[in-house]
């Protein structure tokens, strides 16, 4: 099991920035990669970010030079600095985790944290 909490979410004006993070604490599952999804009201969750645990990034298209992700691996925590927020950014963001037990892997997730951007 993997249990993840997250913080940093508020509310900010479009062109400011945010910082949320994520910390992961774990039984023996092993973490293979950290990321962020977020949804907007009426929309589906999307993947924002990732990192995996060989340091692979990938960013959605919408947040390319505008969101950062990196990670700790010692401490189990991802962060997601946000800058040049747009009207658009805003959703609740999720931190995920994809653990593997064995030849499994399993997706885990945290309760979510608003971020609000006024125009």
């Amino acid at each position: 099991q993997v249990q993840l909490v997250e913080s940093g979410g508020g509310m900010v004006q479009a062109g400011g920035s945010l910082r949320l993070s994520c910390a992961a604490s774990s039984d023996s599952t092993s973490i293979t990669a950290m990321g962020w999804y977020r949804q907007a009201p009426g929309k589906q969750r999307e993947l924002v970010a990732r990192i995996t645990q060989n340091g692979r990034l990938y960013y959605a298209d919408s947040v390319k030079g505008r969101f950062a992700i990196s990670g700790d691996n010692a401490k189990n925590m991802v962060f997601l600095q946000m800058n040049s927020l747009k009207f658009e950014d805003t959703a609740v963001y999720y931190c995920n985790a994809v653990g593997k037990v064995g030849p499994h892997e399993y997706d885990y997730w945290g309760q979510g944290t608003q971020v609000t951007v006024s125009s």
